[in-house]
């Protein structure tokens, strides 16, 4: 009796590249609510950007959000880049000039492609970790949570129409005379216990209750003045203050985008990320079979190039209007 031969092994090679590409098609898509989240705060003229700070707000509420920006973004950015690092270093490029010893492809448009694909990750390697350090960390609103209050707090460089815009949007501000008026006037209040905190008597009365609510009230400001002086200001700063945290985000993106240096920074970063989102989605769907035929390869890249081409004015449009249009005073 014949016995059923087996079908050989699957290379593991072959599904830690199916896993790349999965993970690639995932931060396609969210690129795609990264951009249309961002622009928001400029393309929505007279709006004072509330679109955006409704959509982050709405983020920033999903339970368990750690926990879902480490399993959603972290594995995926972090497998799809290692694995991406090791499909460079292998692969060669054969679109530049050549003396004859290795192949010069350069008159195809998808040889050309292919190389692109490779200096661009090279950009977001630098890119996501710069964008992550300083939008995560160095820039992440500090939280007060008191009670059903809560107060987010960044630092700000000040120019001519952020009084105005903060006036708009319910933020304080606080220079730093503002902020030791209010740790002198904590000072104050610190030197008058009675005043905020009750006795030890076993009998309730109007006034323990006045002085148990002084006490809470007196914690609530010794906390907000604490976060108030965790980040140190110059002259030319304050410590913004919004009861939300889109609006805070928003404020932290329109000061981030005042400074030419930092725009262009950032368009060489979005032009390096929706080619290579783009350009990396036209690969998946060969390299999963979705388009097999000459003319269905050819209509997709013209669908590539379209969305291309949106992702890429949303992602501009918040660079260099969100300040310079919308927001600048």
């Amino acid at each position: 009796m014949l016995s059923a031969s087996k079908a050989p092994p699957i290379p593991r090679a072959y599904i830690w590249r199916r896993v790349h590409s999965l993970f690639g098609l995932w931060l396609a898509i969210f690129l795609l609510e990264h951009l249309l989240t961002n622009s928001q705060a400029a393309l929505f003229f007279g709006d004072n950007g509330h679109g955006f700070i409704y959509f982050v707000n709405i983020l920033k509420n999903l339970p368990y959000l750690p926990v879902i920006e480490a399993t959603l973004l972290g594995v995926p950015i972090l497998m799809h880049g290692v694995w991406g690092i090791k499909y460079i270093l292998q692969g060669k490029a054969n679109s530049h000039k050549s003396d004859g010893a290795k192949p010069s492809l350069g008159k195809y448009g998808r040889n050309q492609a292919y190389t692109w694909q490779r200096y661009t990750a090279w950009i977001l390697l630098v890119g996501i970790i710069a964008h992550v350090g300083f939008m995560r960390f160095y820039l992440y609103p500090i939280t007060l949570n008191q009670g059903a209050e809560s107060s987010y707090f960044v630092r700000l460089n000040m120019d001519p129409g952020l009084y105005t815009v903060a006036s708009r949007l319910d933020v304080q501000l606080y220079d730093q005379e503002k902020v030791d008026a209010e740790v002198k006037r904590m000072g104050q209040i610190a030197t008058r216990p009675n005043d905020v905190k009750p006795d030890d008597s076993d009998v309730y009365s109007q006034s323990e209750d006045e002085m148990l609510t002084r006490a809470q009230n007196f914690e609530f400001q010794k906390e907000f003045v604490e976060d108030l002086t965790k980040r140190n200001i110059s002259k030319t700063q304050v410590i913004a203050v919004a009861n939300n945290f889109g609006t805070a985000t928003l404020l932290t993106v329109r000061d981030s985008f005042r400074q030419p240096i930092t725009c262009v920074l950032y368009t060489i970063f979005v032009l390096a990320a929706v080619f290579h989102a783009y350009n990396g989605l036209w690969t998946f769907m060969i390299t999963w079979g979705i388009v097999m035929r000459m003319r269905s390869q050819k209509r997709a890249v013209n669908v590539c190039l379209g969305i291309m081409m949106v992702m890429l004015f949303l992602g501009l449009a918040a660079i260099w209007g969100t300040y310079y249009v919308n927001l600048k005073s």
